[in-house]
């Protein structure tokens, strides 16, 4: 489907993700055109894989229609759940997500990325990340047990053909500090109940003992008995003295990555995820990842 194909690039241990905003002055086209010419170099010659993204109004305005999803929206107020607990929105114009098999790599490729677009937009956040333990992450639990398989995940994460943005993705982007203090304290079965899965092997608790705010209940999305996945790339991020999960969801539409977060933040029905008493987000904006074929609409012509 013609997708970045950095989204389904699984494996790479070294991660970077680098959010920019337009420069006062400069046109959204000369962003996206800029950015565009990063990905042939870097993912060739640098060795590294790229997933690049943009505040979905800018896309709107440089794109053409059909390479727009109709979905996607900037995430501009934060989000009030239960007991006044807030996601925050950081909505940015473009992020750029470097991923690589070593540190060096991922630096300077990073860097490149960061003098590439310095004339256009300005570096706001720089992101660190690194998986942990394989398959697990801060808390210790395996992380994306719910995952579609990578046969699968095209049709979770891209918007399918025929529809406005075919190919393309709706990114999640959220950072979340841990309080990795607490959590070490409390004993394994209490982690399992907050999480909603056991902590060795991910199997999950029976529904008739799943409690109503553990993180499976208020994450795993249902409509009319179907349900509803996206597909995460989360790693960890930071350092010893702090640190966390930075969230990477990708889905056909928006408003499944939306109504998970309403779900988290207990939206509605007060129930809030008791992941959230020992995490906490920092970060949070929706971009859109468009198709290859769209963004190449901007990249500079090939040489002779």
């Amino acid at each position: 489907m013609n997708a970045q194909s950095g989204i389904f690039a699984l494996g790479t241990p070294e991660h970077a993700y680098l959010e920019f905003d337009l420069r006062p002055g400069e046109h959204a086209v000369a962003l996206v055109a800029a950015v565009a010419a990063l990905a042939d170099p870097l993912s060739t010659v640098g060795g590294v894989n790229l997933v690049l993204g943009f505040r979905p109004e800018l896309w709107a305005e440089v794109a053409e229609p059909a390479d727009v999803p109709a979905s996607a929206r900037s995430w501009t107020e934060d989000l009030v759940g239960a007991d006044g607990y807030t996601m925050p929105a950081t909505q940015r114009d473009a992020v750029v997500w470097v991923a690589g098999v070593d540190r060096t790599a991922v630096f300077d490729n990073g860097r490149a990325v960061i003098d590439g677009l310095a004339a256009v937009a300005v570096l706001r956040r720089e992101t660190t990340g690194w998986h942990y333990r394989q398959d697990r992450d801060l808390t210790g639990f395996i992380d994306g047990t719910e995952n579609p398989s990578l046969l699968e995940a095209p049709d979770v994460a891209l918007v399918p053909p025929g529809q406005p943005g075919a190919g393309s993705s709706v990114l999640l982007l959220q950072m979340w500090d841990h309080d990795s203090d607490t959590w070490e304290r409390l004993p394994v079965a209490d982690q399992e109940r907050v999480i909603g899965r056991s902590k060795p092997d991910s199997i999950e608790i029976d529904e008739a003992l799943m409690p109503a705010d553990s993180h499976v209940s208020r994450t795993v999305l249902e409509v009319d008995g179907e349900e509803l996945p996206i597909f995460r790339r989360n790693v960890a991020f930071g350092g010893v003295s702090g640190h966390g999960t930075a969230f990477v969801g990708f889905s056909c539409d928006q408003w499944r990555l939306a109504e998970m977060l309403r779900r988290m933040a207990g939206v509605g029905d007060g129930v809030r995820d008791a992941l959230t008493c020992y995490t906490t987000p920092v970060t949070g904006g929706y971009y859109t990842v468009p198709s290859v074929t769209a963004l190449a609409r901007f990249a500079p012509p090939e040489e002779d």
